[in-house]
Order: C-alpha cells, then structure tokens, then sequence
C-alpha cells in the first residue's frame, strides 16, 4: 500500500471513529426510561417512542465504530507484520551488527545521510572491493537505487550481482525475493519473477524465502518427511553355550 493511501486511510478512519464514537456517546445519554408507543388517532398504527428512535440511532453509530475499530485494527496489524519482516531481513543480511560494522561503511552511511546518495554508493563499493564478504553494503546499495534514486533498473542489476555470491541459504533466498519483487513490480518482468522465484523454491525449499514463494506461486507445502526408526542394534556373537547369555 502506498504511503500516502495508507495514510489517508488512516486520516479517514480516525475521523469516522471520533464521528461514530460522538454519536453513540450523545445517544447513550440521551436515551431515557423505556417509554410506551405513541398512538396518534388521526394515523393508521402507533408511532415509535423517541427514545427507540434514539436507540436505534446509538447501535448504528455504535456498529460504525466496531467497523472502524475492526479496519483499524487489520491495518495496524498489517504495518506491523511489515515491519517485523523487514526487520528480520536486515537481521539476516547484517553479518557483524549494528553496533559492529566497520568504520569505514559508517563512514558511507553518514553520506547518505547527508543526502549524497551517489557519494554513498561510491563509498560502499570501495568498501565492497576491500571486504568482498560483507554482503550488507551491496545490499544496502541496491536499496539505495531503489528506494532513493527510484532507479528500479540499477537496483535488479545490484541484487543480481547478490545472488551470484556464495551466501548462506536464508540470505541468499531473501535477496531473491528482493528481486522478484522488483521483477513484477516496477520492472513489469512477471515471467522473470516467476522463474526467479521456482528457483528458490528448487534451490533452497527448506528456507523462509521458499515458503514465501511457494504461497506466490500459490502451491501448498511440501508434507513433513516421516522419521524413520532406527533399526535395532544386531546382537553381539558369543562364544557361551546354548542357554547362556553374556552379562
């Protein structure tokens, strides 16, 4: 969801719930004793009281706020999950840690900072040269391309040279997942999302990044592999006679 839909959403929703909540508040104290139905002689049947006019009026104000609670709830719910995710990903990518990165990337990323995002992938990529392990800063430079320099090409091109490397299997899968999401997104490549993401599923099925490939492809989990038993141990040959047994 883009930003600012999300946040109109949320704009939208708060008006209606203090909306809904002002009216059910007003109702529930305006409505008094229970009081008969008025008949009116010159009308064909009775008129509603005016307190179940009021009441009435309350429970639609009350079923509109536990509407918007409801939707509320299901957005947070879904900002939240996003954020885990992602913060799961830089748990995965980020080797040393935060508070043990090398100071020349810290270095790079106080460039960025400063909005020089050029002069920051230049750094990183010096810093590539010299630590060719640290996988993060090349990661980290395709999401400058993208997320920055909304330069969707460059970014692929960078995951690309990712997955070439030799990472563990988590890793690997999730720079994947990076790219097919470019790959059907802004890039318009669905048949190179589709294939990309078979191969994670063929290369790496055990992994996070397979389990979400499986459910973008729409194809069910693979069933547990049954654990076999362990044969028993064959006994021992023994030179006793028959009807004896070693202790």
């Amino acid at each position: 969801m883009a930003k600012k839909l999300k946040i109109g959403c949320y704009i939208l929703l708060s008006i209606l719930g203090i909306w809904c909540g002002i009216g059910f508040v007003r109702g529930w104290t305006s409505v008094g004793p229970a009081q008969p139905t008025v008949s009116d002689p010159g009308a064909e049947g009775t008129a509603p009281a005016p307190n179940t006019v009021r009441r009435s009026g309350m429970m639609n104000y009350g079923f509109g706020l536990l509407g918007v609670i409801v939707v509320g709830g299901l957005l947070i719910a879904f900002d939240v999950s996003r954020v885990l995710a992602q913060k799961v990903e830089e748990l995965v990518f980020d080797e040393k840690g935060e508070g043990e990165r090398d100071p020349e990337y810290e270095e790079a990323e106080k460039v960025w900072a400063n909005g020089q995002h050029l002069e920051a992938i230049q750094l990183m990529r010096e810093f590539l040269k010299a630590h060719p392990r640290e996988q993060y800063a090349a990661l980290r430079i395709a999401e400058i391309y993208e997320k920055d320099l909304g330069n969707y090409l460059a970014a692929a091109l960078e995951y690309e040279e990712i997955l070439k490397k030799n990472l563990p299997a988590e890793r690997w899968g999730w720079a994947a997942i990076h790219l097919t999401n470019l790959y059907s997104g802004k890039l318009n490549r669905p048949d190179d999302a589709a294939a990309l993401l078979r191969r994670i599923i063929d290369e790496h099925p055990m992994t996070a990044a397979a389990k979400k490939a499986r459910e973008r492809l729409g194809e069910p989990e693979p069933a547990p592999v049954p654990v076999q038993p362990s044969a028993a141990p064959a006994p021992e040959a023994s030179n006793l006679p028959p009807g004896f047994r070693p202790k």
